[in-house]
C-alpha cells in the first residue's frame, strides 16, 4: 500500500516522498527492523515531506559496549517488529528502524543523548514530543509495552506473536521420562508415593513457583534485572505493578519460602509436645521469619504500587 493521500504538496515533494516511502519498505521488506546512520536518519526520519511514523530504537549493540540491557531490549524491539511486519494490517504509515551509536554517533550527538537504549517516535508532522520518548525506566521494554505505547502514540495497534519456544515442551517431557524411569525402578517398592512430606514439598514448590510470578516470566520473557546505563546501577525490582524482571520473582519466591518456613515453625511450636523451653525457642524463630520477611514483602509491595500506604517495620 503506497498510497501517499497528500494532495496539497507540489509534485516534487509528491515525487520525493513517494520515493522515500518507496525505499523504507523495499527496506522493510528484507528486515522489520531498518538500520540507519546519520545520513539516512536525517534524510527519513528528520528531514520533511513525511507522512509517516518512524519508530527509533537508540542504542549500543557493539561487544565492547557491553550494554546487556541493550541486547535484551533489542531482541524485544525485534520480536514487536516482526509482529507489526507480518501482521494483516502491516502498511506504509509505520516504520521501525535502529540507530546504533557506533553508526550514527553523530545522532545521539544531535538529540543530545546520552544513554542508551532508547525509544524514540517521529511523528508524520511536527518534532517529537516529551511522549514520543518511551519511559523505559519506569515501564520496562517488553514488546508488549512497546506496543501499547505506539498504539497511543499513532493510533496503529500491534498485536505481538512470539517466536515458539519449546525448551518448555522438551523440559517437560524430560520430566516426564525420568518421574517414568524412577516409578519403573522401584515398582516392587512404591511406599515413597505415599509420602506426605514429599507431596506436601512438591505442592508448595509449584505454590511458589506460580505466586512468585513464574508464569509471567514465561509468558512476557523479561530480562533478569536492569542497568542504569548512567550510573551502572543495578535494579532488581521493577519500578511498575504492570512489569516485573526475572530476579524479581526469584526473590518473592524466596521471601514466601521464608514466611512459609516461620508459619511451619509457629505450628510445630504451639502442637508438640517436646521441651517447653525448645518450644518457647522455635515459636521466637518462626514469629521472627514470619514478621521480618513479611515486612519487605510488603517494602516491596509499596515500591511497585505507588501510594500504597501501609507498611511494617520496613520501609
Amino acid at each position: 500500500n503506497l498510497s501517499l493521500n497528500v494532495p496539497h504538496l507540489c509534485p516534487q515533494l509528491q515525487n520525493l516522498l513517494a520515493e522515500k516511502v518507496e525505499q523504507l519498505m523495499e527496506w522493510s521488506s528484507r528486515r522489520s527492523v531498518i538500520r540507519m546512520n546519520g545520513d539516512k536518519f536525517r534524510r527519513f526520519v528528520k528531514a520533511p515531506p513525511r507522512n509517516y511514523s518512524v519508530i527509533v530504537m537508540f542504542t549500543a549493540l557493539q561487544p565492547q559496549r557491553q550494554c546487556s540491557v541493550c541486547r535484551q531490549a533489542n531482541e524485544e524491539y525485534q520480536v514487536l517488529a516482526n509482529s507489526w511486519r507480518y501482521s494483516s494490517a502491516f502498511s506504509n504509515k509505520l516504520f521501525f528502524t535502529i540507530v546504533d551509536y557506533d553508526e550514527g554517533a553523530d545522532v545521539f550527538q544531535q538529540l543530545n543523548m546520552n544513554s542508551a537504549p532508547t525509544f524514540m517516535h517521529f511523528p508524520p508532522k511536527g518534532k517529537p514530543k516529551r511522549a514520543d520518548t518511551f519511559d523505559l525506566q519506569r515501564i520496562g521494554f517488553a514488546a508488549e509495552q512497546l506496543a501499547k505505547w505506539i498504539a497511543d502514540r499513532t493510533d496503529v495497534h500491534i498485536r505481538v506473536f512470539r517466536p515458539p519456544n519449546y525448551s518448555g515442551t522438551i523440559a517437560l517431557a524430560l520430566l516426564v521420562s525420568l518421574v517414568g524411569g524412577l516409578l519403573y525402578l522401584r515398582r516392587n517398592n512404591l511406599e515413597f508415593i505415599y509420602n506426605k512430606t514429599g507431596w506436601a514439598m512438591a505442592a508448595l514448590c509449584v505454590v511458589f513457583a506460580m505466586t512468585s510470578g513464574q508464569m509471567w516470566n514465561h509468558i512476557r520473557g523479561p530480562p533478569y534485572a536492569h542497568k542504569n546505563p548512567q550510573n551502572g546501577q543495578v535494579s532488581y525490582i521493577h519500578g511498575s505493578s504492570q512489569a516485573q524482571f526475572v530476579a524479581e520473582s526469584h526473590i518473592i519466591l524466596l521471601l514466601n519460602a521464608a514466611i512459609t518456613m516461620g508459619m511451619v515453625l509457629l505450628n510445630e511450636a504451639a502442637t508438640s509436645k517436646g521441651d517447653v523451653g525448645k518450644r518457647r525457642i522455635i515459636c521466637l524463630v518462626g514469629l521472627g521469619l514470619v514478621v521480618f520477611f513479611f515486612s519487605f514483602l510488603l517494602s516491596i509491595f509499596r515500591s511497585k504500587y505507588h501510594g500504597y500506604p501501609y507498611s511494617f517495620l520496613i520501609k
